[in-house]
């Protein structure tokens, strides 16, 4: 079925339930088919007044830290929704309603893997709808400090990051993928968010992390990963990093052909290079997708065969 220049959504509802890693609330999510051209939208079933519904787009970005967080004009929100929006990105799935009872997406084992395992499972829906992606025409950066990420024209989806830690069990790293072809459930998706034990308590001060334990976060101490069985790949840092960053990109509203180049970019540099894109009109185009560009978007063809394997 695949191949073809056309929507997608999932073929029925999927839920998942868990706490969230910063307020350490239970929640539960329900990840339902959507019409053609809806996009990605949550929709907070517990609020009882006002408008329920958040779309995951650039304009209802909110302030945040550690995590994306998305709010409507009336002030409803949903927080840490970056691996959830890498998963459908990673996965192809143009259209989906997310129903959520909470202000926080589960965390669960801090990645995107039960996401994506559970979406292919659970079968993807073509629609009769044909996509639409931007493309990438100019280079465009966004700088904060030493902090940077940008935007390079490209024939494919393509993705490199590097990052630098002080602690010895990450310290620097680096890698480049083409996101092609289902490359983010083979290389990416199961890569966990990562903190260092001496941000822990400074975070909680904070009244963030609260949900955060071992099994849904690695923890390091200097050269030490504390979390049992330590690193998933040796490189898990910088893969978690791309995870998020295409989490986040996926708030563009369509797919982006062009590579993104991040180093040391967090949630911010990333939300920054965003609107840095739609500044000017002249950096990118809307395409209608034909059969090869789909070919090679992140979520073409992928299989559940090919999800990575956690031991």
């Amino acid at each position: 079925m695949w191949g073809i220049n056309l929507q997608t959504t999932v073929s029925k509802p999927i839920i998942f339930e868990g706490i969230g890693l910063h307020k350490g609330l239970l929640s539960k999510l329900v990840v339902l088919p959507a019409n053609i051209d809806s996009g990605i939208c949550f929709k907070r079933i517990d609020v009882e007044a006002g408008n329920k519904f958040i779309p995951a787009v650039l304009n209802n970005l909110a302030d945040s830290e550690l995590c994306t967080r998305l709010a409507n004009s009336d002030g409803v929100s949903v927080s840490t929704i970056e691996h959830l929006m890498a998963a459908l990105t990673g996965c192809g799935i143009n259209n989906a309603m997310l129903e959520i009872d909470g202000p926080e997406v589960p965390i669960l084992d801090g990645s995107a893997l039960a996401f994506v395992k559970e979406i292919l499972k659970t079968g993807i829906k073509l629609q009769r709808q044909s996509l639409k992606a931007i493309r990438i025409l100019k280079t465009v950066e966004h700088k904060h400090g030493m902090a940077w990420a940008k935007f390079q024209p490209s024939t494919n989806p393509k993705m490199s990051f590097s990052i630098e830690f002080s602690d010895a069990a990450i310290g620097i790293q680096s890698k480049t993928l083409d996101l092609s072809n289902g490359s983010f459930v083979r290389e990416l998706c199961d890569s966990r968010t990562f903190c260092r034990y001496s941000e822990v308590e400074a975070m909680r001060s904070k009244g963030l992390a609260l949900g955060g334990s071992y099994e849904n976060a690695v923890v390091v101490d200097g050269k030490n990963v504390l979390s049992p069985g330590g690193f998933r790949h040796s490189d898990e840092p910088v893969r978690h990093k791309m995870l998020d960053a295409l989490g986040d990109i996926a708030l563009a509203g369509y797919p982006i052909i062009g590579h993104y180049i991040g180093n040391r970019a967090g949630h911010g540099i990333t939300h920054g290079l965003l609107r840095s894109l739609f500044s000017d009109e002249g950096n990118f185009e809307i395409i209608s997708c034909d059969k090869e560009t789909v070919d090679n978007l992140p979520g073409s063809g992928v299989k559940l065969s090919e999800v990575c394997k956690v031991a």
